[in-house]
């Protein structure tokens, strides 16, 4: 059978309800546009997105803000900010969240008026059972550089995973059987890691790079979706206010 994959990719980020059957079957048809090998020419990073998303329900609809912040790579400082809301209608499920966010995300990313070289995202990408946590999916869309950051741990196939040295950089790998799916990393000594996978056209290694690259002892969270995580909360709380002034 020939798959459409432009069809496919349209469908997937459409925000239309599919059953976990079908939401799912698409992830595998897509997983063979995700590049998983890639390695990152350093010398052309410039302009680095961080991207997360808020929830909340107004009367019996859930909307969601996405927010985008875009930081240069040698300076760490922030170029740019773009924030939009809408209504989110796909159903929770997990293991397909990324078919909630995704919509909104790139609603946003459309408001942009630089192009990221790499975006990096709160949630996995390869660390997840079918390799496509919203880092690949989105990766995919987006056609370049893609980073999972987690704050918790999503575990696949009751597989727990070790705890690195309590020193910044280290780290241990999450194996699956014979299959690595991401990496606990400490960023900070003393504080709880988080849980670095490949979104897309990346390596392992070079998304543990520049996961700790943007540390700063403020937060053991990267500093772009860190940031982009306070805009989200600072936009929902507008937006909130906002739907009430209506009322």
């Amino acid at each position: 059978m020939i798959v459409n994959y432009q069809e496919l990719l349209n469908q997937s980020v459409s925000g239309e309800i599919l059953t976990k059957l079908q939401a799912i079957q698409i992830q595998n048809q897509l997983l063979p546009l995700a590049d998983f090998e890639n390695s990152i020419d350093f010398k052309h990073l410039s302009i680095i997105a961080g991207v997360d998303l808020a929830y909340w329900k107004q009367g019996t609809k859930e909307y969601g803000v996405c927010s985008i912040v875009l930081l240069d790579y040698k300076t760490r400082q922030i170029i740019e900010t773009c924030s939009d809301f809408g209504e989110i209608s796909f159903p929770y499920i997990p293991g397909c969240l990324s078919f909630r966010e995704i919509p909104l995300i790139l609603k946003t990313s459309k408001k942009l008026k630089l192009k990221p070289d790499l975006y990096l995202f709160d949630g996995n990408g390869y660390l997840h059972p079918r390799h496509m946590g919203i880092a690949t999916h989105a990766g995919i869309y987006f056609n370049c550089p893609t980073i999972g950051v987690a704050k918790s741990y999503y575990k696949i196939w009751d597989t727990e995973y070790d705890m690195p040295k309590n020193t910044a950089g280290s780290y241990c790998d999450i194996q699956i059987g014979e299959e690595i799916y991401g990496r606990v990393l400490r960023t900070l000594p003393s504080v709880r890691p988080v849980f670095v996978s490949i979104g897309n056209k990346i390596t392992l290694e070079d998304a543990t790079q520049i996961t700790q690259y943007f540390i700063t002892k403020e937060s053991h969270i990267p500093l772009p979706t860190r940031l982009a995580d306070i805009e989200t909360h600072k936009m929902r709380k507008h937006y909130q206010e906002m739907f009430s002034d209506i009322k």
